[in-house]
């Protein structure tokens, strides 16, 4: 067992140094995970950077859609002690303000064509979601906690020696930092799970106004049982408490022969308020799964061991090409425009219709 400088901090929750977490569940984790936009829809970047202690593994990417193309940078290197060091490769996430401000770097010596100075400035107060607890058979698969917040960026972002200027009035986005328990590395042998439906019928939805902002969840089983849902209100002053909004419902649109969503209407029933609806139109689709560790590459999965590294990696697809199209599966980031009661706003349309669920015919 070894100390690390955050043990020196008084932080600590359980009898343990502070590179242990309480459980040892192999699938703990600790995440930032970013999005920026331009509101035009031209671009679209996506980092995120997670440690499993349990796995002694950290890992890093960034994943940027402009046009038709899909690149994604990638790095690994063992954890090690210090689990303040957010550095992995060229990749670096740092807390300028917390809750407030924070840097995020990929180094253009890497050599992968790609390279970002970008600084994060949250537009509301960060805000916590409820508890993501999900058992499915006799395991506990999601047992996490999320905060959530809106907000602008300013920076540069380099691609294959092009330079795009990031200002924010132009480019929005939203951040989530999670930890907790969901699957991740390896595939385990399924056992039961394998009685599993493969249900994942998922929205997120954090959505920023000039004036404020609205984050909305749902999760849907294979019946159309909630399993998760937050729908709040949020404005820029720390002192003003976040309006509930209700149930949140989604009406999604599905281009013919897909469940890729052209359009969407969510609506929100505040208690004791005017109900409204939303209408949402994804203006850039982003398979964030595709290259970036989530699940489908099999030689490279969030907290795989890579060797001590860091191991560096590229990946790029032409969307124009139909064998890198055909590649494109799995839940989509979208950059999304939306709209209510003249209010008309920009943020992440996250969705994923996976499995059966009661929305879809037999």
């Amino acid at each position: 067992m070894s100390l690390s400088p955050l043990d020196d901090y008084p932080v600590h929750q359980v009898p343990e140094v502070m590179r242990h977490p309480a459980t040892s569940d192999r699938n703990f984790y600790d995440r930032y995970y970013f999005t920026g936009f331009d509101v035009s829809g031209e671009a679209m970047l996506i980092v995120g950077l997670g440690q499993y202690p349990n796995l002694g593994v950290t890992d890093a990417f960034a994943l940027l859609r402009r046009g038709p193309l899909h690149k994604v940078v990638r790095a690994s290197r063992e954890l090690g002690n210090d689990r303040m060091d957010t550095r992995v490769g060229p990749l670096r996430v740092e807390v300028v303000e917390g809750l407030k401000k924070l840097r995020v770097t990929l180094d253009a010596a890497a050599g992968h064509g790609m390279a970002f100075d970008l600084t994060w400035d949250g537009a509301i107060p960060a805000q916590l979601e409820p508890p993501h607890f999900v058992r499915w058979q006799e395991r506990v698969m999601f047992d996490s906690r999320r905060l959530a917040q809106t907000g602008r960026w300013t920076g540069t972002i380099t691609v294959d020696g092009e330079t795009l200027r990031v200002t924010p009035e132009r480019w929005w986005g939203a951040r989530d930092r999670s930890w907790g328990i969901r699957p991740v590395g390896e595939p385990e042998p399924p056992g039961i799970q394998a009685k599993n439906p493969g249900t994942w019928y998922w929205l997120y939805a954090p959505m920023q106004f000039e004036t404020h902002s609205i984050l909305c969840i749902l999760q849907e089983d294979e019946k159309g049982r909630r399993l998760l849902e937050e729908a709040v209100r949020v404005w820029p002053d720390p002192d003003r408490d976040p309006e509930y909004l209700g149930r949140p419902e989604y009406r999604p649109t599905y281009r013919e022969g897909t469940r890729e969503v052209a359009f969407a209407a969510i609506s929100f029933n505040p208690p004791g308020g005017k109900p409204f609806e939303v209408q949402a139109t994804p203006i850039l689709p982003v398979h964030m799964m595709v290259g970036t560790g989530y699940g489908l590459e099999p030689d490279w999965k969030h907290g795989m061991y890579q060797g001590p590294g860091p191991v560096v990696q590229s990946v790029a697809y032409d969307l124009h090409k139909d064998e890198d199209a055909a590649r494109m599966w799995g839940m989509v980031d979208a950059a999304g425009r939306f709209e209510y009661d003249g209010h008309v706003g920009y943020g992440l349309f996250e969705y994923w219709a996976m499995g059966p669920h009661p929305s879809f015919p037999e």
